[in-house]
């Protein structure tokens, strides 16, 4: 591994011994075996070091986890018939992912406050979709990509929303695959994306 991967490595490593908002660039360089002035090198502050490392995390657990559910949601199904295993498989995701979560959230709340991470999180998130978008089309091929990216973007909203409501309030009876499945019907919409 290079600096730069060290760092990742390092960083995540420390946030999950220190938590995010104890962790020091001092902690994350000796995690990581490397000097202090990388970090700044390679990323310019500590807090976009944390940023990628939170988010890279994330990509690769969650992403991977939610690419999954989409494809068995697929199986066999016509993509309306998908929308309620896959609402179903994403509250599982949470569990799962619990700790991320959290991570993710907090990480949130900082770039909350940093124009230049608030870039960065909205390219991250623009590609997080456009994979998303991608497993869809491998799933439903004759998806048109309009559709999967529409698609794609309406599972992403909806998984943050749910993560944050299970996170903050753990007792809310979260929507589940067949009552989103009924509020398409009772608005009249029709879920399934057009072909072509």
């Amino acid at each position: 591994m290079g600096n730069r991967e060290d760092l990742l490595a390092g960083a995540r490593k420390a946030i999950l011994e220190r938590g995010l908002a104890k962790v020091t660039a001092r902690d994350i360089a000796s995690a990581a075996g490397v000097s202090l002035a990388a970090i700044g090198y390679h990323f310019g502050s500590k807090d976009r070091l944390v940023t990628e490392a939170v988010l890279e995390a994330m990509g690769t657990e969650i992403g991977d986890d939610f690419e999954e559910v989409i494809r068995v949601a697929a199986t066999g199904r016509a993509p309306a018939e998908s929308l309620a295993p896959t609402m179903d498989g994403l509250l599982g995701i949470l569990e799962q992912n619990r700790d991320q979560l959290l991570l993710g959230m907090e990480n949130g709340m900082v770039a909350s406050r940093s124009p230049e991470t608030q870039v960065y999180m909205a390219e991250a998130t623009e590609r997080a979709c456009s994979e998303l978008a991608v497993s869809l089309r491998e799933s439903f091929p004759d998806l048109a990509e309009e559709d999967a990216l529409a698609v794609a973007k309406f599972y992403f909203t909806m998984f943050q929303g749910i993560a944050v409501m299970w996170l903050i309030a753990p007792g809310t009876n979260l929507i589940t695959g067949a009552e989103l499945t009924r509020v398409f019907r009772v608005l009249g919409a029709d879920p399934t994306p057009r072909a072509g």
